[in-house]
């Protein structure tokens, strides 16, 4: 049996942006309290939208205050935090497009998470220009996320489908092997748990998990299913610039998969360097 410790903790408080690493959270039945815990609002299309959408966002930063307030930093490192009233015209200006920060609503209220116009009238093209892929590429396999093709994400939440997402870092070191002119950083796909496999040859460890459940200490996490990536994982992020090959390698070498969603099943606290079994 491999050898797997959780590496690094990942809490991301605005959907899309960069976030925080922190050494031991808890992990409740909607992931890591505080995690997508705020969302934009895109003013001119309508809808919340994310990266895929406004890939500016990509190069802001969010780290915790307290409670649910974050403070997010511009990529000219000026800051603002997300409960004053200057954010919405703050944000706009940073952005250099009409948006407002929200925080998450009631699950009933379906229409402040019901998606946004597209952008194409053509849904084939539209998918192609959210998931990155070419017209001789296949389309990801979305039959386990019927809920967010309608809304933007699962009522109630921000985040893209399931509540956590973990990642091995051995997948991100097959794809920088495979693919040298690109680099498979973790803050081009926002993992909230980063894994270490250790006595495991499989190149994407992480993908022969689904169904199964990990196990961190008392915390039980069930793999539900693999992570399609989006056009969002080409943006430039931090001093990573927009590379676009990084989808056609991830396509080539790993169906355009990266990562598993998970759900929790038993609620507690892990922490950097522990252990993990699978069962």
């Amino acid at each position: 049996m491999p050898n797997i410790k959780l590496k690094q903790i990942f809490r991301y408080p605005v959907k899309s942006m960069l976030g925080e690493s922190l050494t031991t959270v808890t992990l409740g039945e909607k992931g890591i309290e505080g995690d997508r815990a705020w969302a934009t609002r895109d003013e001119v299309r309508g809808g919340i939208r994310g990266a895929k959408k406004l890939p500016q966002l990509m190069s802001f930063q969010a780290t915790s205050v307290s409670g649910n307030t974050a403070e997010i930093t511009a990529p000219d490192g000026e800051t603002c935090q997300t409960n004053t009233d200057a954010i919405n015209g703050w944000l706009s200006e940073k952005l250099s497009h009409d948006v407002t920060l929200w925080p998450i609503m009631p699950a009933d209220n379906l229409d402040h998470y019901r998606r946004g116009a597209p952008d194409s009238e053509d849904f084939e093209q539209e998918l192609r220009e959210l998931f990155g892929r070419l017209p001789d590429e296949p389309l990801p396999d979305l039959s386990a996320f019927a809920e967010v093709l309608e809304f933007e994400s699962p009522p109630g939440t921000y985040f893209d489908a399931f509540p956590i997402m973990l990642m091995t870092q051995q997948s991100l070191d097959t794809l920088n092997q495979r693919a040298p002119g690109s680099t498979f950083d973790q803050r081009r796909f926002r993992a909230n748990l980063l894994l270490e496999v250790e006595g495991s040859n499989e190149p994407f460890p992480e993908q022969a998990w689904i169904g199964k459940e990990l196990h961190i200490g008392d915390v039980v996490l069930k793999i539900i299913d693999t992570c399609p990536r989006c056009s969002m994982t080409t943006h430039a992020t931090a001093e990573l610039p927009r590379d676009t090959d990084v989808m056609r390698h991830l396509v080539a070498e790993a169906e355009g998969n990266l990562g598993v969603y998970a759900k929790v099943v038993r609620a507690g606290a892990v922490a950097v360097n522990q252990s993990i079994t699978l069962a």
